[in-house]
């Protein structure tokens, strides 16, 4: 499943293609793609053709563009009368899911759910097609809500103060500019949890999925067991620090994704994998530790049904660890 770094990698490939175009068309090839609209084809259709993209956000993993009605007109008095938009198109990639630019000339994808057709731009591309083998993922129209804290939805090209209704619930992430450290540092003592599982926690602190939580933890030189309500403030600065750090390593890359079914909107895969220090490193030497003349191997234990990888030289386990 794509983690924040790889969603980040769409949302602005995206953004360059689709912001400010008119969706002319739409066609939904497999009506399991749009499960998730209750309302069916025929009205997920009517909500978007017609409309504007205006932008193309992201919080965490969610994804989505909101929508300008260009059609005879909005009520007067309303959000879309002032040019600020009520609804957006969410798009949720699950494990699979491929949101990609092609010219009409391009042979439908195998796995092809739904295509809509797009203003014409000159240079680009005039479809833009989701793809999803697996069948997870999926597409849906949703209302904006404004935000809790009356910033912008989440990372997009503008600051509008909306977020779609089924990410209202998660909070900011550390790509965010508006992710507030003070806030997160004064939750996170609250909790009696373990570190990592914190760090999992949506509604504490989004988009850092196990991949990138292993790594973060790795370079703060912190045991994922750590309980919460003894770390200190400058401890917790520095794992929200390499958190952010290593997703910018990971956007630079492209992603981290080991499934080869992931790609970005131009259909390239992320590299990042071949980067990282403890995911997926069981048994090999701790790099940091190598690089000081310390022999010590990477350790993989269960947890939560996944798994977690330290060094037990530089990530010791903690007295009374919570796990």
């Amino acid at each position: 499943m794509p983690e924040l770094p790889e969603v980040e990698v769409v949302r602005r490939g995206l953004v360059s293609w689709v912001r400010g175009r008119t969706i002319d068309a739409v066609e939904v090839v497999d009506p399991r793609s749009i499960r998730r609209h209750a309302l069916g084809t025929e009205d997920f259709i009517g909500n978007l053709q017609g409309a504007t993209v205006g932008d193309v956000v992201r919080r965490g993993k969610f994804l989505w563009m909101p929508l300008l009605d260009t059609g005879a007109g909005a009520p007067a008095g309303t959000r879309e009368s002032a040019g600020v938009p009520q609804v957006a198109l969410m798009a949720h990639l699950g494990m699979s899911g491929q949101l990609l630019m092609q010219g009409g000339d391009v042979p439908d994808e195998k796995h092809l759910k739904v295509r809509f057709r797009l203003s014409p731009r000159s240079g680009m591309p005039d479809q833009l097609r989701f793809v999803d083998q697996r069948i997870f993922g999926g597409l849906f129209v949703t209302g904006l809500v404004p935000t809790d804290d009356g910033g912008p939805g989440g990372l997009g090209e503008s600051p509008l103060p909306l977020i779609a209704g089924e990410a209202a619930h998660i909070a900011r992430d550390p790509l965010d500019p508006a992710f507030s450290f003070d806030l997160f540092y004064r939750r996170l003592r609250k909790r009696k949890t373990g570190l990592k599982r914190a760090l999992l926690d949506q509604g504490l602190v989004s988009g850092i999925g196990n991949i990138y939580a292993d790594e973060a933890l790795w370079r703060a030189r912190l045991h994922y067991a750590r309980p919460t309500d003894t770390l200190r403030r400058a401890e917790a600065e520095r794992v929200i620090a390499e958190a952010r750090e290593v997703m910018l390593d990971a956007l630079a890359a492209g992603g981290t994704s080991f499934d080869s079914l992931y790609v970005n909107v131009n259909g390239a895969s992320g590299y990042f994998d071949r980067s990282l220090n403890a995911y997926g490193r069981e048994g090999l030497e701790c790099k940091r530790c190598a690089a000081i003349g310390v022999s010590s191997r990477m350790k993989r234990e269960q947890f939560m049904n996944r798994s977690s990888y330290t060094c037990p030289a530089c990530q010791p386990r903690p007295r009374n660890g919570r796990w």
